[in-house]
């Protein structure tokens, strides 16, 4: 009964997501080390070829919870003011796949202080869920869903991002279609867009620490507005340590650390505020990324953004 009771509130979930004005866009904790994620304007900003691998388990234990896996890889073009890059990430929860695979161009402004790029990502999601799968139906109860769902939607997206070596400012729309999706009849199930606004800095505690806050502001067209408070510390230029509070959801910690000129490794764990608290033991999030050292060429370590 138990199993049954967590497979239709994973249904009740997917549904959600899909009928209502919803977050229906992956969750990230670490969006401060992974800006290419929510804006296509962060392409080129590290200086070098970087690439980043994350994934995310959120509600450990409880089953069909959310599974988030990407990966990003951008670029300034030597000698050119713009940057590429590509984006692909996977989006799991329940019966529910999602695939998403993005080209990304940058335009990059070089200011008297800093740089204002303004990019461009194009592609597409794949969506399937196998409801079929659900194991909650019985008889002939018709409140589940049992057929397969499947989506091919093609989507763009924009944004601006501006950055000195000390302070960033982004906003960003990844997705401005609003593609709907097919096959669930008497629904208004569609994506939404979801509205980005980001920004850091850095400022100097002593000649070993640095503090950097950061701020996440989220919002989509009938859902609350989410913010994400963040602030992360900078021992030694080798190791971040931080904290986050994202309203309505969780308490986070963070751990990063600088373990080559070239490799950091992430990680986060959040802890739930909501009733669900009692039904996982929590998410966990693991990042590493990746900087190509550009021959003859200093390398700034460790990037603050």
């Amino acid at each position: 009964m138990k199993k049954i009771f967590k497979w239709t509130l994973v249904a009740c979930l997917v549904l959600v997501a899909l009928t209502t004005q919803a977050q229906q866009q992956a969750m990230y904790t670490q969006y401060m080390f992974n800006g290419l994620a929510i804006n296509p304007a962060y392409a080129g900003s590290q200086g070098s070829l970087s690439l980043t691998a994350l994934a995310r388990e959120q509600w450990v234990g409880f089953e069909g919870a959310p599974s988030t896996q990407t990966f990003s890889i951008h670029t300034p073009v030597e000698n050119r003011n713009i940057a590429l890059g590509m984006l692909l990430t996977h989006d799991q929860i329940g019966v529910t796949d999602q695939y998403g695979a993005y080209a990304i161009y940058a335009y990059r402004l070089k200011l008297a202080k800093g740089t204002l790029a303004s990019g461009l990502q194009v592609g597409f999601n794949s969506y399937r869920s196998e409801f079929s799968q659900l194991p909650v139906r019985q008889g002939d109860d018709g409140s589940f869903y049992t057929d397969e769902l499947e989506a091919f939607l093609p989507n763009f997206g924009a944004g601006l991002y501006y950055n000195t070596q000390r302070f960033y400012v982004g906003f960003s729309l990844p997705y401005l279609l609003t593609n709907d999706y097919p096959g669930l009849e008497g629904t208004q199930a569609k994506q939404f867009r979801h509205w980005f606004l980001s920004s850091g800095y850095v400022m100097n505690l002593s000649p070993d620490l640095k503090l950097k806050p950061n701020i996440l502001v989220k919002t989509v067209e009938g859902a609350p507005i989410e913010i994400d408070l963040n602030a992360n510390l900078l021992i030694k230029e080798l190791i971040w340590v931080g904290v986050s509070y994202r309203s309505f959801d969780a308490l986070s910690c963070l751990l990063e650390l600088q373990a080559t000129p070239q490799l950091s490794i992430g990680y986060a764990y959040d802890y739930t505020l909501t009733e669900l608290q009692t039904a996982h033991s929590g998410s966990h999030e693991l990042m590493i990324h990746y900087r190509l050292k550009k021959k003859d060429k200093k390398m700034l370590t460790p990037r603050y953004f």
